[in-house]
């Protein structure tokens, strides 16, 4: 498949996932109050499972992993492949299990610590722990999903991947929406985390061996093909996951502040939506391609490849981050305020949501330079830029998070600010290097167009703005907030795609060129019976 095409369906079941993440927010928002205990036990029991379901999952392990598979794969053939892929499904397997196990057993004393601000209410610090355990074993199924992943996407094969996350969204919806008790309703909602991860595991397998690998987890032994998966794949997880290790960081801060953490969970949702849908599907779609070319020395294919991936990336990214500066409140206003969820709520998860926004570039921009050093095997460099970052972002954010309270601003704001920042730096300290590293230097081409797209992403901007500004107007015509909300979201998109085919930022010909398969490549002759 060309590059778009790749993007395309991974951000096509990447779309379907968010939507009905969304929609399980609102349901547990609703239930539980956007500032309530319970939705604060839930972010805070969701932390380590999403933190390394991002980490692995979506994309950082796989890019780590890929390059390692597929030069084996290329070199000794597929057997060694299958082989190598399961001696290092059965180490991480057995390391990642003792870790649950030993965060099982610790919860009752590392809860307190993630969730300060309730200390002194026992019935919801017991509540948050026995949350957080039920949700705990998606972490081995995450292990094993990430892999899969990877293999999947050695053989050119996204949809799938892309697809799996859709399980865990459909078993978490459930409970808030059945299920009348509310504290029932949150340890269900948990324990359905563990489910679906065992059912993404199921799927995925599934894909894999339709694919005649055959993978299998025997007595886990470091052998040499494993300790060179480690040393590549732990600084690449690492490298990759920049941006959900200051998130961690972030939502640790604001543990001290009852709501804080709910409000950063809903904010999160939305600013990293982007980074879900464009993100994370170029870097998956861009480090097989850059595999290649860096293999067989071409310059002008890797050149070409990483400029494609830059302004495709940037292309969605951009217009996004303009929609979320201009109008927070009225995206928050119109599809989270109803139930317990009330219009304060929305103001602040607004106002700190506006925080991170201008970070959303920068969080995309990573995922698509981090792929030119794993192509190459280089992970320690990008490891060593995110722990530059990580220790910004908490000398930064620390610092915010207890001043600004004394200013009168909300402390999660400068949170945002925080993050935003770091994530601005990793990016300047991951292009730079392979600037000075002559690996890649943006094209000229490619900077036209950005300028050229930021340009319509300014026009939509302008009439955003304008619509923004009637958003209580516009919902008495239309009869509902919500109907307003998309309206205006749909009307600034076909601005912002008229301004960029008149600008000359997009053309007929280069979308049909770039939804063309590629000629003949070596995942080009896969099995028929292939699940994408």
């Amino acid at each position: 498949m060309s590059l778009a095409r790749n993007v395309l369906v991974q951000t096509g079941f990447t779309l379907g996932s968010r939507v009905l993440g969304f929609a399980r927010d609102l349901a547990l928002n609703a239930k539980f109050g956007g500032q309530g205990p319970l939705m604060d036990a839930w972010g805070t029991a969701q932390m380590l499972p999403n933190f390394f379901r991002r980490l692995f999952a979506e994309g950082a392990f796989a890019q780590a992993f890929v390059p390692s598979f597929a030069k084996t794969r290329e070199v000794e053939g597929e057997a060694a492949a299958q082989q190598l892929a399961s001696d290092v499904m059965a180490v991480i397997l057995t390391v990642v299990a003792l870790l649950v196990i030993a965060i099982e057993v610790g919860m009752p004393w590392i809860m307190p610590v993630l969730l300060q601000a309730y200390i002194d209410d026992p019935e919801t610090m017991a509540t948050a722990v026995l949350m957080a355990q039920l949700a705990m074993p998606y972490l081995v199924a995450m292990t094993l999903a990430s892999l899969l992943s990877g293999v999947l996407n050695t053989f050119g094969r996204f949809a799938l991947t892309a697809g799996a996350p859709i399980l865990l969204n459909i078993c978490t919806i459930i409970p808030p929406m059945v299920i009348e008790d509310q504290r029932t309703a949150a340890l269900l909602a948990s324990l359905a985390v563990t489910i679906a991860g065992v059912l993404q595991v199921i799927l995925l397998w599934w894909g894999v061996r339709r694919l005649g690998v055959s993978l299998s987890a025997g007595f886990p032994v470091v052998n040499r093909g494993v300790r060179k998966v480690i040393a590549l794949a732990v600084p690449g997880a690492i490298a990759g996951g920049a941006l959900q290790i200051n998130t961690l960081v972030t939502q640790y801060l604001s543990g001290s502040d009852k709501g804080a953490r709910a409000v950063l969970y809903n904010s999160e949702r939305l600013y990293q939506l982007p980074l879900g849908l464009i993100g994370v599907a170029v870097g998956i779609a861009l480090v097989p391609r850059l595999t290649r070319h860096f293999a067989d020395a071409d310059r002008s294919g890797s050149d070409r490849t990483m400029d494609d991936g830059l302004v495709l990336a940037m292309a969605f990214t951009v217009p996004a981050t303009i929609a979320f500066l201009i109008m927070p409140y009225v995206v928050i206003d119109a599809t989270m305020t109803r139930g317990a969820f009330t219009s304060a709520d929305a103001l602040r998860t607004a106002e700190v949501l506006r925080a991170f926004s201008w970070g959303i570039p920068a969080f995309v921009l990573a995922k698509v330079f981090a792929p030119a050093y794993f192509a190459r095997q280089r992970t320690k460099q990008p490891m060593q830029f995110a722990l530059i970052t990580v220790v910004a972002n908490i000398i930064l954010g620390a610092t915010l998070w207890y001043w600004l309270p004394t200013q009168g601003v909300d402390g999660a704001i400068g949170l945002g600010w925080a993050t935003s920042a770091a994530s601005w730096l990793n990016v300047f300290l991951l292009a730079g290097t392979l600037a000075a590293e002559g690996v890649y230097v943006v094209g000229g081409r490619a900077w036209l167009k950005l300028a050229r797209l930021g340009l319509a992403s300014a026009i939509m901007g302008a009439f955003v703005a304008l619509a923004a500004a009637n958003y209580e107007m516009l919902s008495d015509i239309l009869l509902a907030k919500e109907l307003a909300v998309v309206s205006i979201a749909l009307c600034g998109f076909a601005i912002y795609l008229l301004a960029a085919f008149i600008l000359g930022a997009v053309k007929a010909s280069e979308i049909t060129g770039a939804l063309r398969r590629d000629r003949a490549t070596k995942t080009d002759d896969l099995p028929s019976s292939s699940p994408d």
